[in-house]
């Protein structure tokens, strides 16, 4: 039997270098990410999921990768890494690790041994050409930074390609032996203890880098190859896919259930924060239909905020120049041309409400909820900072020194923690809101909680239920006879609404929300809310 955990899971997403730093040299390591582990534990967190943590010349924090084997001096050592797998295991947390193989550094022993010898072994292992091609400057992931995806290497007398930056060379997977290579790495980490992998820029790792054509069937069937390896080496192993795709897309990567396991959500996600902007339901209803039936075996991972921009480019330009002007009204906030590199709660001005209903769709909605650290107490953005930099500050843990994230003086950090403003760490920290029954992290805490009282909205096949105002959203979940309700007001007014509920519903118990209420019969269509309001409720099927 395939273990199906990942359906249900909650995943959060944390950055070593950034987390807890448990030497006092100014960094994050793994002994200050065991010593918090009992935190992640007590608010429910199932799986970690780790940034990269490899050797690296840290141009482009970790994703620029010089071994795939080892671990970056500056996080500790391997038995570091090992010894925290086991902590994790111990407290039920699995682990998943970021698996970035669509390039290396140009600091890569594989590619210094390219670049020095037409015939070196590894030559071709990455893209080359003689002759700049013509297109070199279309295809850019960065635009604004990045010039070109193609650029001179004096050494090796030619252009190599790389979809992002120059000092991040593409790996040519078409090569059998780098495919071979690749599923080395992922069976080294297994062994290790690691449960899957979040693949990085997944499109952009199996195209033919020298075709101008869609991709086709050869290409998707290298993730049929290396879900087939994983699933050897680990039956309940999974692969967590990044692929920003169109929905028509989509199915091309989970296959028929042998392929990807999770993929993200980015079209639901553009259109969540579509509908917040708005203040109308409508965006997510269309969004979810446009979207296919998933495998058995497949599932979507929803998220909020992720370690890069809020990507808007797949909302056409009217609907991300709203967006803009709600979420990001200066330019400075703004990144690419397509995003916004802000964290949720000053996208929402510290607005609670907005905060708490965004939250409840990311656990509600159909899908695994994946969080990015941090969020749980409402962490704010340095806009100070370059690029995506902006929202990888420091963990906040206290009103202490640093946040109490290092007891480093604070011009070793590997990046400055946030003391100015509203989100400053004297008034953002996990300590002050652990003491706060009311505070962001206890609520979460009461949300996964709940979540995980409630299958069905892992499990759980969706239906979108009717209203009669355009700012609500009702939908049901329903496995194994059992139903589970959301309710979601994306209005600032109150309202009361008429939601035509499934036949053959009994009681209504309502299970979390703003505020307690009796239990609802289903004859009775009227649901009050107040703005921004939310309810989850369970179906009491008649006796």
């Amino acid at each position: 039997m395939i273990d199906l955990w990942y359906r249900n899971a909650v995943i959060y997403c944390l950055d070593v270098g950034t987390f807890a730093d448990g030497s006092g040299s100014g960094v994050g390591d793994f002994r200050g990410l065991c010593q918090q582990l009992p935190y992640l534990a007590g608010i429910g967190i199932t799986c970690v999921w780790l940034t990269p943590f490899y050797p690296s010349p840290w141009r482009d924090h970790g994703y620029d990768i010089q071994d795939f084997y080892g671990v970056d001096p500056r996080y500790g050592t391997l038995g570091d890494f090992v010894d925290f797998i086991r902590q994790a295991d111990e407290l039920g947390i699995r682990v998943i690790v970021d698996l970035v193989v669509n390039h290396t550094s140009d600091q890569h022993p594989w590619f210094k041994s390219a670049r020095s010898d037409p015939g070196s072994p590894y030559r071709d292992w990455y893209i080359w050409s003689r002759r700049k091609p013509a297109d070199a400057t279309s295809g850019v992931v960065f635009p604004g930074v990045q010039k070109t995806t193609w650029t001179y290497d004096r050494q090796a007398r030619a252009y190599y390609f790389h979809r992002f930056y120059k000092f991040q060379p593409d790996l040519n997977v078409a090569n059998p032996v780098v495919r071979d290579e690749i599923e080395r790495i992922m069976g080294f980490w297994l062994q290790l203890g690691v449960t899957g992998f979040r693949i990085d820029a997944v499109p952009f790792l199996i195209e033919d880098k020298g075709k101008k054509e869609p991709m086709g069937p050869e290409e998707y069937s290298f993730l049929t190859e290396f879900r087939r390896f994983l699933s050897w080496r680990r039956g309940d192993a999974m692969m967590l896919g990044e692929a920003n795709v169109d929905p028509k897309e989509v199915l091309n990567f989970f296959g028929d259930g042998d392929r990807i396991n999770l993929l993200f959500n980015f079209w639901s996600n553009q259109h969540l924060f579509l509908a917040v902007a708005s203040e109308t339901a409508e965006p997510v209803r269309k969004a979810y239909a446009a979207l296919p039936e998933l495998p058995q075996t497949a599932q979507w991972a929803n998220f909020l905020r992720n370690h890069d921009e809020l990507d808007l480019g797949r909302l056409d330009p009217e609907s991300r120049a709203r967006c803009f002007s709600v979420f990001a009204p200066q330019p400075e906030m703004q990144l690419y041309d397509r995003g916004i590199r802000r964290r949720l709660s000053p996208m929402l001005q510290g607005d609670r409400r907005r905060i708490e209903l965004m939250n409840s769709l990311l656990f509600t909605l159909p899908g695994t909820p994946v969080i990015r650290y941090g969020e749980e107490i409402g962490m704010g953005d340095d806009l100070d900072l370059p690029e995506r930099e902006a929202i990888r500050t420091p963990m906040q843990w206290s009103s202490g020194a640093n946040g109490g994230f290092s007891a480093a003086h604070r011009r070793r950090l590997v990046r400055p923690v946030i003391a100015d403003g509203e989100y400053r760490f004297e008034r953002v920290n996990v300590a002050a809101q652990r003491l706060d029954d009311n505070s962001l992290l206890n609520w979460t805490e009461r949300a996964i909680r709940t979540r995980k009282e409630c299958p069905e909205f892992g499990w759980g096949a969706v239906e979108f239920l009717e209203t009669d105002h355009p700012s609500v959203l009702a939908h049901a979940c329903t496995w194994r006879g059992r139903t589970v309700i959301a309710i979601h007001n994306f209005s600032r007014a109150s309202c009361a609404v008429n939601v035509k509920w499934p036949r053959g519903f009994g009681e209504l118990i309502h299970l979390f929300g703003r505020g307690v209420r009796e239990p609802q019969p289903a004859s009775t269509q009227t649901v009050d809310l107040d703005g921004y309001d939310y309810r989850w409720l369970r179906v009491q099927q008649p006796t």
